[in-house]
């Protein structure tokens, strides 16, 4: 939080968050924390539950200010899921957006929704209701107001809750602590770099480290971001035309239907991460010069862990970079080829799980991969995605790589199925581009035969189901463990 304050102590007329000066920002965090302050006197936790927009921004950020530890609720989840986290974490007061309100289980003990009205009045000079001038941070002379706010923080502070998974039923709860976050964007700048002209679109969630991280990231920066309630193509698309953002952070399924249409921009960074990037993906951005940025990170170490800037790395195109200052990536039981375990050692790593056994150091992210001669860090799978067929590894991100190279497919996802035989085989769920009208027979034959062209028939899936689209999540990644349900068993 001191980096709000010290930047509008510099700079209090640079752009922060939309329309919104650091100055309008910072005078509507400390306006909406006093009125917060009494409410949540004996409160340590609190849960915020909104879509993304500057108004949920100002009441996390006033929320930090006031030292409480905030859970960031996923807004696709229903009243009982919300129930189950608000219990076990032992969470009485939710604030909520308007919208979000009916979510909100009845057995939540407070209920505070948001002041809608906080981004009218954050210039107090300009205030229709000059009567509120006074809580309106009127305070030229007055710096008492400022200074009844801890504006620093220590490193084991926890900040933000992040429920992992939340969507499947079973969670997992990151408490993620100041000095993660301090270590996060440091390192962050060091890698992206930071221009004043600086301006990041946010269209994934803020309730989501991905959204969140940019936040803060700009934060320290001292720079500019675009908050979008949700991803719109055609209004990213403009905003690109426009030239007003020069940063976004994207899942690659976003910029696959994305890329086709961008032409003209001033992009210096798409930070590229969420799930795996599929290799003709990069392919085409490379031809176009689009400066895309291959990231691979989680919740548990506060988004980036892993980092590479495409267009400067034309050699290493299958990697996802080299580890941020003060992050070292290590390879547990590796095998004869180097492949094993990826565990992630730094100061941006969680200390551990809500109510589980700390982490001393190492965390171990269940993915597979391996690590060349020159640092570069490869990822081949999930280690829960890996299908072992008949005593052999097969990599879903092997055939799926293959898969987007046909002309006809638009999405694609291999999962492990149960075999009597084999134990395990794979299946394939994939969604065909608008306006081929050959039949689902033929599409699968298709495709089936593409793949015997090119792979080992062992690796080439058992089952393919067509679907209209793939389910995914808030944030764009494709929900492996419900496609299981869409099988087409003939």
């Amino acid at each position: 939080m001191q980096w709000l304050k010290e930047w509008v102590e510099r700079e209090p007329h640079r752009l922060c968050i939309n329309e919104y000066s650091y100055d309008d920002i910072y005078r509507a965090v400390i306006y909406v924390a006093k009125q917060l302050d009494s409410v949540l006197a004996n409160t340590k936790r609190i849960a915020i539950i909104s879509d993304n927009s500057v108004t949920m921004a100002v009441y996390i950020l006033a929320s930090m200010l006031l030292h409480k530890e905030i859970l960031l609720l996923n807004v696709h989840l229903k009243p009982s899921e919300i129930e189950k986290q608000l219990d076990v974490l032992q969470v009485s007061t939710v604030i909520s957006s308007t919208e979000r309100m009916r979510q909100i289980p009845s057995t939540a003990e407070r209920v505070i929704p948001f002041d809608e009205q906080v981004l009218k009045y954050m210039d107090w000079k300009t205030a229709e209701d000059l009567s509120q001038q006074d809580v309106l941070l009127d305070f030229e002379g007055d710096q008492s107001i400022v200074e009844e706010f801890n504006w620093q923080f220590i490193d084991d502070d926890v900040v933000v809750i992040m429920n992992t998974s939340a969507t499947s039923g079973v969670f997992k709860s990151v408490p993620i602590r100041w000095g993660q976050i301090q270590a996060h964007v440091a390192a962050s700048q060091q890698v992206l770099g930071v221009d004043d002209k600086d301006n990041w679109l946010v269209v994934l969630p803020l309730f989501h480290v991905s959204g969140l991280s940019i936040l803060m990231r700009s934060l320290y920066n001292g720079t500019a971001m675009t908050i979008l309630p949700s991803y719109d193509e055609e209004r990213v698309l403009q905003l690109i035309e426009d030239k007003e953002i020069t940063m976004m952070s994207l899942v690659p399924t976003l910029l696959q239907r994305l890329e086709p249409s961008i032409k003209d921009h001033a992009l210096r960074v798409i930070l590229l991460g969420g799930e795996f990037i599929h290799r003709p993906l990069i392919d085409t951005c490379v031809a176009k010069q689009l400066p895309i940025y291959k990231t691979y990170g989680m919740t548990e170490t506060f988004s980036q862990s892993v980092t590479m800037p495409v267009l400067s790395n034309l050699d290493n195109l299958d990697s996802v970079g080299l580890p941020l200052p003060g992050m070292t990536v290590h390879i547990a039981n590796p095998d004869a080829d180097g492949i094993g375990e990826i565990l992630l050692e730094g100061p941006m790593v969680m200390t551990g799980y809500y109510g589980k056994e700390p982490i001393h150091g190492v965390f171990n992210t269940n993915d597979i991969g391996y690590i060349d001669d020159d640092g570069y860090v490869y990822i081949l799978n999930r280690r829960t995605d890996l299908i072992i067929s008949g005593g052999e590894n097969i990599y879903p991100k092997e055939i799926e790589d293959l898969l987007y190279a046909h002309h006809m497919v638009k999405e694609c996802a291999v999962v492990p199925v149960v075999d009597d035989t084999w134990g395990q085989v794979p299946a394939l769920f994939v969604s065909i581009h608008e306006g081929n009208g050959d039949s689902k027979e033929f599409v699968t034959t298709e495709l089936q035969q593409y793949m015997l062209q090119h792979l080992a028939k062992y690796k080439v899936p058992k089952y393919i189901t067509i679907l209209p689209q793939l389910p995914r999540n808030g944030t764009g990644k494709i929900m492996r463990k419900e496609l299981a349900t869409y099988l087409e068993n003939d």
